[in-house]
């Protein structure tokens, strides 16, 4: 660990920073303030890709391998948030994760509620709004000055509730829940829970054991160090067997291979969610991405961006901006995110000047990860100060 105080502009993280920093090339050119909407390439995640391509053009054709490398990447995902990969599912997108997760609820009987909160990215309440045709009521847990109103649960989580879909963070400022009481309260009115945890995995702990969530699905272009075209899905075992997802493909079934047109035979696993042929090359990306936050470990990479979200926050404060919900670290993410005008524009202005941070409706979001240095975290703050007024 650092020996420096945290608010020290020489802190630093008890991992090699400087070398996982050579291992990123974009960093040579730009500083990217951006995972919260798409992570750097790394040398791994590269050679990954090219290790798919060359199997591709020196063998034609290698499913074997390739459908283990995406069993290999639901075990990476697995280690991730303490789960078995038999718990594992994997998909396209976490709209395609959660629609087939929506699809296996029933919705005709007494439960057909379904409490999702008003953070939630807008796929998400599409989703579950689309629901509505097969019986489902959404209900809407409010956010006020950018939280996300705990206390509204009590009051929506009754006997009539199906299932509570609840962002672990937020993507427009990073402000997270304490999932793990919400799980207990959820459970408590005989309800389920599902959480999206796109804006946190990697960057955050997460143990779906100590949740106690029923579902948690997270894609791989953020914090996982990934790229676009895949997500995973983890389903508690004790559920899998009663659950059948009328979204469906043959990866679902209990033998892929046998081809039986005629016989919906369910695996006995989490993968009967998977649905058709799964995004392989993106599974070789995604498990290098995945394997480079293990190895680091989710812990230390906390610790550090706690030190570079609290910079932000103070750095912003003493710069005039106005900073959209919580100040407290403890209750958020290390992406921190500003009022500003024209977002858009502002992004834009940034990167001709080298820093990629990242626009989202009324907000400029500056979101750092592991391989981020304090310097990153100044110099980001002066350019958009250089570019927007002091509020």
């Amino acid at each position: 660990m650092s020996t420096q105080t945290e608010g020290s502009s020489s802190a630093a993280p008890s991992y090699d920073i400087a070398s996982w920093r050579g291992r990123i090339p974009l960093l040579t050119s730009l500083i990217p303030m951006n995972n919260c909407s798409q992570a750097p390439q790394t040398d791994a995640t590269r050679a990954a890709a090219e290790r798919y391509l060359d199997s591709w053009n020196q063998s034609g054709m290698d499913w074997d391998a390739w459908v283990e490398e995406v069993q290999l990447a639901k075990s990476e995902f697995a280690r991730l948030i303490n789960a078995s990969s038999d718990e594992i599912a994997v998909f396209s997108s976490v709209s395609e994760a959660t629609s087939a997760v929506a699809s296996a609820i029933e919705f005709s009987g007494e439960r057909r509620k379904v409490v999702v909160t008003e953070a939630e990215f807008p796929t998400i309440g599409h989703v579950w709004l689309a629901q509505a045709r097969r019986g489902a009521h959404v209900a809407w847990v409010p956010v006020r000055d950018g939280v996300i109103d705990a206390d509204a649960y009590d009051a929506l989580v009754d006997e009539q509730t199906a299932i509570v879909s609840a962002c672990h963070g937020y993507y427009l400022n990073g402000y997270t829940q304490d999932l793990a009481s919400l799980a207990n309260l959820v459970h408590a009115r005989g309800a389920l829970l599902y959480v999206d945890a796109y804006q946190t995995l990697g960057a955050v702990p997460v143990d779906v054991r100590a949740i106690g969530a029923d579902f948690l699905a997270a894609g791989n272009l953020k914090f996982l160090m990934g790229i676009p075209g895949i997500a995973f899905l983890y389903v508690r075992r004790e559920l899998v067997g009663r659950l059948h997802p009328l979204t469906t493909g043959w990866f679902g079934r209990a033998n892929p291979f046998a081809f039986q047109v005629k016989q919906l035979d369910w695996a006995a696993t989490a993968s009967r969610f998977d649905m058709g042929t799964p995004p392989i090359i993106n599974a070789y990306v995604a498990r290098a991405g995945m394997a480079i936050i293990n190895e680091i470990g989710v812990d230390d990479i906390r610790r550090w961006l706690e030190v570079l979200g609290q910079r932000l926050i103070d750095g912003g404060r003493e710069r005039g901006f106005t900073l959209h919900g919580t100040a407290d670290m403890s209750r958020k993410t290390a992406t921190t995110a500003f009022v500003v005008d024209d977002s858009h524009s502002v992004e834009l202005t940034m990167r001709r000047r080298g820093i990629v941070p990242s626009a989202r409706g009324p907000v400029i979001r500056l979101a750092p990860h592991f391989y981020n240095t304090i310097a990153d975290v100044d110099t980001a703050l002066d350019v958009l100060a250089s570019v927007v007024p002091a509020r």
